[in-house]
């Protein structure tokens, strides 16, 4: 009796693992509030007609963090199709393994049924990836197919209980990511899961615990066997945890990047490519942290600008002119990208139409200037611009003088049109200097006369890249 309440107020793993630690209010303080009601609804509807039905996953995980959760995941012993008769708007997806997709407005919530024991007999690639496996089972079953220990627990809204299979509420309480089951079969089974454990180590700023870590480095290549949707579908994800940068960084550490950003090392050793990318990622995770939309084509824009840059530079030295030269290098790293990113087509679009407006802000004369800030995609490629001059990359007066641009009035536009553009060499010391000193700190500060912020760069473009909508003074403030 005392071992069985030490197990329950630690948190510990029950000695039989069909038998959870069952934790009450008192113990793990999930705050209701913050579990959706739609959330709550389905799993009543689901109980009220004598099915088992829990919040799982990653929303019991937050919740024991006391982080409102962004997604709730259902689990239950209901079958797809029971499931699929019990709501309105309700649909069976997926091949791997089904799911049901309910909606509720804008809202979309998803709903498993509790799997089975891995069959020997689910269809496997040569190197032991599990193509397909619709196989239901018990709950404790469904708990072992989980990947880590802290996203294997179920919470149940009616009775606010939370149950505990493999010990994941200590594993929470120690800011450990642990694998269930041996890390190496499991990386086997689906690769993915390397990328995950990275993306959460650096979003719960968790430690990986040394049995899941040992395996990856050696066990990377396998993620070249994933179908290039799922490895996209990841990479978006781990790129729009709010904690972007540390993501990368952990891709590298952990040897796992080389499939998915080629020749990421070579941008990130470069000082102005680095600079460039900590503040596009800096900019996407402040608007992830203030609940705000993110634009996937400016992400990845800005991610693979350097690379598109040094190729750009090559066709030009190798005769080609600058605006021909710069399609070509679009097309290069797309290319080399989709086979391994199976990057959208709207996407790829998203990032043309930004990294071919770029050549366009150095016109400053005539009528250029009033045909770019008619551009559907002006917002993101004004913001992308301002992001190079934040890094050093190009002059900060060419931000400026854009800024003011968009800001001023017809009078204002036309003597900014008689102004001869200012360059490095036509810049005196003093000047040069103080320009220079704004780069370095543009992060922080005004990257524009007229009050446009370099630390704001690229936050009206993640939101907007394809809004259409023309740069006016209020759009851009």
């Amino acid at each position: 009796m005392i071992k069985k309440l030490i197990r329950r107020i630690l948190g510990k793993p029950a000695a039989d693992p069909t038998q959870p630690v069952i934790l009450g209010p008192e113990e793990h303080r999930i705050r209701p509030e913050l579990v959706s009601p739609n959330a709550v609804r389905v799993t009543q509807t689901l109980q009220a007609e004598g099915y088992k039905a829990f919040l799982v996953g990653g929303a019991v995980r937050d919740l024991l963090l006391g982080i409102p959760p962004k997604d709730f995941d259902i689990a239950t012993n209901a079958t797809p199709e029971q499931v699929k008769r019990l709501f309105r708007r309700a649909f069976i997806i997926g091949r791997r393994f089904q799911i049901v997709h309910v909606m509720f407005g804008q809202e979309l919530l998803e709903v498993t049924t509790f799997r089975g024991s891995s069959s020997e007999a689910a269809p496997r690639d040569e190197h032991g990836r599990v193509l397909r496996d619709n196989t239901f089972g018990e709950q404790h079953e469904d708990a072992l197919r989980r990947d880590f220990t802290i996203n294997a627990m179920y919470y149940d809204p009616a009775t606010q209980q939370v149950l505990d299979y493999h010990g994941g509420i200590e594993d929470i309480r120690a800011k450990t990511l642990r694998i269930i089951g041996v890390p190496e079969e499991r990386y086997r089974e689906d690769p993915v899961r390397m990328l995950r454990v990275v993306r959460f180590a650096a979003k719960l700023g968790f430690e990986i615990d040394p049995a899941a870590r040992a395996p990856i480095s050696v066990m990377a290549p396998l993620l070249n066997n994933v179908p290039a949707a799922r490895v996209f579908d990841e990479m978006l994800k781990l790129l729009m945890s709010g904690q972007a940068m540390a993501c990368l960084e952990r891709l590298r550490s952990e040897g796992l990047h080389h499939g998915l950003l080629p020749l990421l090392d070579v941008v990130m050793e470069q000082p102005l490519g680095e600079r460039f990318v900590r503040l596009a990622l800096d900019n996407t995770d402040a608007r992830i942290k203030a609940g705000k939309p993110v634009s996937p084509g400016f992400l990845f824009a800005s991610l693979l600008w350097h690379q598109a840059l040094e190729k750009w530079r090559a066709y030009q030295a190798a005769g080609e002119l600058p605006i021909p030269a710069l399609h070509m290098a679009a097309d290069d790293v797309l290319n080399g990208q989709t086979e391994k990113l199976a990057l959208q087509r709207r996407i790829a679009s998203d990032m043309r139409d930004i990294w071919a407006m770029q050549p366009r802000f150095e016109r400053r004369t005539g009528k250029s200037p009033y045909k770019l800030i008619e551009h559907p995609r002006m917002r993101a490629g004004y913001d992308f611009m301002l992001l190079r001059c934040a890094s050093g990359e190009i002059d900060a007066e060419i931000g400026e003088w854009w800024t003011a641009f968009i800001e001023g009035d017809g009078a204002t536009r036309e003597e900014l049109l008689t102004r001869k553009p200012r360059t490095e060499g036509d810049a005196p010391a003093k000047k040069r200097r103080r320009s220079r000193s704004r780069n370095r700190n543009a992060a922080g500060g005004a990257s524009g006369s007229n009050g446009a912020s370099a630390e704001n760069a690229g936050n009206e473009a993640q939101g907007g890249a394809r809004t259409g909508e023309p740069v006016t003074r209020d759009n851009v403030e």
